[in-house]
């Protein structure tokens, strides 16, 4: 009876809360700005100054966006251990340095810009390509980002990089629908059905890219939409400016010399110059990527490109130990499966 008693008054007490929440929203004017949806300007209140760059995008996706530790930890290329490790020290932080939870001014987001990108960047690659699960994608998640950037650039309209990364991730949406084959089996661009990809959408996007290049201050997501605008501009693979690419990657690099830029910078040089130029470029990133199955999985196609099958069975190996993700891991095992048939008859195989 002391329970229900207790319940009952906590009820009374939410419903008069709530009648008064009602009157607040009821009094204000028509022209009141109500926000649809204030995860964005979350996004900027977390993103602190006072705290490391990477453990604001860090915390911000895992209390904004909701990410698991795995699927942020796949994002900083970092074992889950540190990550958790990393996300507690945060917290520990905001604590003892008693930083204020508080929405920024509009001032201040310029200065906070870079990290909410960021977020909003892993965001939709979590989308694109899923740490874990039954499902290869999310596409609700990449629209969610999509949604963020196009917002950002209505905050935003004189900053150049956030209307690329919305160029960037629109045209990836507009070949989504070529980027898994009737099995739910995963199609590398190189084998992706262009006359699916929607045209107009890419147009769209490159009107963005544009209408950030008029701005003058080129950054890094303009620069990785600019590559993904050759991509899309190529008739067929054989057709892709690699040379423009290379030239781009290289620009990127001087934006953001991380390993995983320098990876697929790697990957365009083995284009021009050959599987053996690539795969010397990629040995030197090993030390800051032996845990990033896709720096296995480059490996892999490199040393087998040069005859090297045993040595490529052992690259995809370590590449299919090291991701989650289903369309992922049903690649890698074919490409496995056709090695080991190659490695018993000597014969080349169709996939490759």
């Amino acid at each position: 009876m002391t329970t229900a008693r207790h319940r009952a008054i906590d009820l009374i007490r939410r419903e008069a809360r709530y009648r008064d929440k009602l009157a607040l929203v009821a009094a204000l004017p028509a022209s009141a700005s109500r926000e649809p949806d204030d995860r964005l300007r979350l996004i900027f209140t977390c993103c602190h100054p006072a705290l490391d760059p990477d453990a604001q995008v860090a915390l911000t996706l895992r209390a904004v966006a909701g990410l698991t530790t795995a699927e942020i930890a796949r994002a900083f290329v970092i074992p889950e251990s540190t990550l958790a490790k990393r996300l507690t020290r945060t917290k520990q932080k905001i604590v003892s340095a008693h930083i204020p939870y508080q929405t920024p001014e509009p001032d201040e987001w310029p200065g906070r810009l870079h990290q909410v990108l960021r977020v909003i960047y892993l965001i939709f690659n979590e989308g694109y390509l899923t740490t874990s699960g039954e499902r290869a994608e999310r596409l609700e998640l990449a629209h969610d980002a999509e949604w963020l950037a196009a917002l950002l650039v209505s905050w935003l309209p004189e900053e150049p990089e956030p209307l690329g990364l919305l160029a960037l991730i629109r045209m990836h949406l507009a070949r989504w629908a070529a980027r898994m084959d009737d099995d739910s089996q995963l199609v590398l661009l190189e084998h992706q059905d262009r006359a699916v990809w929607n045209r107009r959408q890419i147009d769209e996007a490159t009107e963005l890219l544009e209408r950030a290049g008029r701005l003058r201050k080129p950054g890094a997501y303009q620069v990785e939409a600019a590559i993904q605008a050759v991509h899309c501009e190529a008739e067929s693979w054989k057709e892709t400016d690699w040379f423009q690419l290379l030239q781009l990657y290289s620009m990127l690099a001087a934006h953001d010399a991380s390993p995983t830029i320098l990876l697929s910078r790697a990957i365009v040089l083995g284009q021009l110059h050959g599987p053996e130029a690539a795969l010397h470029e990629l040995e030197a990133l090993r030390p800051a990527l032996s845990n990033y199955h896709l720096f296995h999985a480059s490996r892999a196609v490199l040393l087998e490109r040069l005859g090297r099958t045993s040595e490529a069975m052992e690259a995809n190996h370590s590449a299919l130990t090291r991701t989650s993700n289903v369309a992922e891991r049903a690649l890698i095992e074919e490409r496995l499966g056709d090695l080991g048939a190659r490695d018993a008859d000597g014969a080349p195989t169709e996939r490759w």
